[in-house]
């Protein structure tokens, strides 16, 4: 299995330049993507179960990995929540998914945004994970809009193995990832 374009761009460049940057010694301090987190709640799914069947079929469809689904943790008796009812769907991606993922999320998600001028570069945890909200799963080419049950949003969070905001900024910025008030990254 050949590696995807985004890691083997990783490897050539963008390792180097994080070298170079951050004076690093050894090569296992250079920061790394390390998994992929698309998370979605659907809180109408306790409800519908054709609602959770369709986002988890959309959802594989964008990840290429099925989902699985996540329950309610305890029960809420304002929401009329049980606990173990279905509440959300999520999917981790790791290593060649990942890349090929990130490489089809930058080049053919974003711009389909409705009026995108860029990501908030300071949507960091503070522990080098970077999470961006989508508003509705149609900005994914693979989605098809006359199939859609619900429209609904999820988040997506960038996991990196550097525990610095700063390092995880210089390693998605190089990646390609469009963060307000830059000019993009071509890969």
């Amino acid at each position: 299995m050949s590696r995807a374009r985004l890691h083997e761009h990783y490897e050539s460049q963008v390792r180097d330049r994080l070298r170079e940057t951050f004076g690093f010694d050894n090569p296992h301090e250079i920061p790394r993507l390390d998994k992929i987190v698309l998370n979605s709640g659907l809180g109408d799914a306790k409800d519908d179960p054709k609602l959770l069947e369709a986002a988890q079929h959309e959802l594989a469809l964008v990840t290429g990995q099925r989902p699985i689904v996540t329950r309610a943790k305890r029960s809420i008796s304002n929401f009329n929540l049980r606990e173990g009812m279905p509440i959300g769907i999520k999917v981790t991606l790791r290593r060649n998914r990942m890349y090929e993922f990130l490489d089809r999320f930058i080049s053919t998600a974003v711009p389909r945004i409705r009026d995108f001028r860029g990501f908030n570069s300071r949507s960091f945890d503070g522990r080098g994970n970077y999470t961006v909200g989508v508003k509705e799963q149609l900005i994914f080419p693979e989605v098809d809009v006359d199939e859609v049950v619900k429209v609904y949003g999820m988040d997506i969070t960038f996991v990196t193995t550097t525990d610095k905001d700063d390092e995880a900024l210089v390693l998605l910025r190089e990646l390609g990832m469009p963060f307000r008030g830059e000019t993009p990254v071509v890969v």
